[in-house]
């Protein structure tokens, strides 16, 4: 039997217990970046108005980024899959222009170390922790990829506890192979996410 933090809420307004989560959405992501998402900045307007929301609400804004050494082991040039993006201080590491980014928003860097890589904001950070200490029990999750960063935190949150909220009208996926946006938002859909776009919980608000 579940107990009421594990049990999904039936409610998609955002309340006590919620937080929303921005993943990874940086200039190196967007198109004309190191490593685009096409049509990454579409998410931009519509992340800004979930922000809005849950700013309104008081409740916690998580924005999470790649912040690479120079020689991470991801790149290219030490046999990794990717070009050399998000590297720590650049300009390509910085939020995408005209993303709405609080002064008293939580932000979370990943795949720090030269040695490891990272796709979730939960890997290698203290960001489970921090939720939970807030009493956090769903996080609403967008941002870029959706084949990569969000999948793997979107399911990492599920595996650790947290009720997920995919929002499904504020991610891209880079479909390095055709079909991967759709086959990563199943997985998260089959392990327990519960999709929703701007309109459904702004219809519920209203």
């Amino acid at each position: 039997m579940q107990s009421d933090a594990e049990t999904p809420s039936s409610s998609l307004h955002p309340a006590a217990g919620d937080a929303l989560l921005v993943v990874d959405l940086q200039r190196d992501f967007l198109p004309g970046g190191a490593l685009a998402v096409a049509d990454g900045n579409a998410v931009v307007p519509v992340l800004n108005r979930y922000i809005d929301l849950f700013s309104a609400a008081r409740l916690p804004r998580v924005f999470s980024r790649d912040w690479h050494p120079a020689n991470h082991v991801s790149f290219a040039e030490r046999g990794g899959p990717w070009p050399p993006h998000c590297i720590a201080e650049t300009t390509g590491a910085s939020f995408a222009p005209g993303l709405n980014v609080p002064p008293d928003a939580y932000i979370v860097s990943k795949a720090t170390g030269a040695e490891a890589d990272a796709y979730s904001a939960f890997q290698g950070t203290d960001l489970a922790g921090w939720l939970r200490h807030r009493g956090c029990r769903r996080v609403f999750v967008g941002g870029l990829a959706t084949d990569y960063c969000v999948r793997e935190t979107v399911l990492d949150a599920l595996a650790l506890g947290f009720e997920a909220v995919l929002l499904t009208d504020a991610v891209r996926a880079v479909e390095v192979e055709p079909g991967d946006g759709r086959r990563a938002l199943e997985a998260m859909i089959v392990r327990g996410a519960r999709p929703a776009t701007l309109q459904a919980i702004a219809g519920e608000q209203a």
